[in-house]
C-alpha cells in the first residue's frame, strides 16, 4: 500500500505521515476531475461520506462498491443522503467475502 500513490482532502492536514501521499486543498471538484483525466487507473474513496456525496453530485462517480455487513443499527448516515435527484445505477457485481456481501453498481449516465 506505502508504494500506491494517494490523494487526501484536507483542510487541516500539513503533512501527511504515509509514503506517497499528497493534499488536496481548496476546489476539490477541480482537483478530482482533473486527477480523474491524468491518472491511469482507480481512484477509490473510503470512508467520507462528505467527499463520496460531493463527488457523486458533480458526476464523477463511476462505480459503487457497498460491503454489506449483517448488523442492523437503529441509526446513521443515509447513504445517499437527502437528494432528491435520480442516479441510476446497474448492478454488475456481487460476492460474498466471508460473513459479508459485495455489490458493486456502475452508474449509468443518462444521454440527452
Amino acid at each position: 500500500m506505502n508504494s500506491f500513490p494517494k490523494y487526501v482532502v484536507s483542510s487541516t492536514l500539513d503533512a501527511p505521515v504515509w509514503n506517497n501521499t499528497t493534499v488536496i486543498r481548496g476546489d476539490v471538484i477541480n482537483n478530482v476531475s482533473k486527477l480523474k483525466r491524468e491518472l491511469d487507473g482507480e481512484i477509490l474513496v473510503a470512508a467520507s461520506f462528505k467527499l463520496w456525496h460531493t463527488l457523486m453530485e458533480h458526476d464523477l462517480v463511476d462505480e459503487l462498491r457497498l460491503m454489506i455487513y449483517p448488523v442492523v443499527l437503529g441509526a446513521g448516515e443515509r447513504l445517499f443522503g437527502d437528494s432528491t435527484e435520480k442516479k441510476p445505477m446497474r448492478l454488475v457485481s456481487t460476492r460474498p467475502v466471508d460473513d459479508l456481501a459485495l455489490l458493486i453498481y456502475e452508474v449509468v449516465r443518462l444521454r440527452s
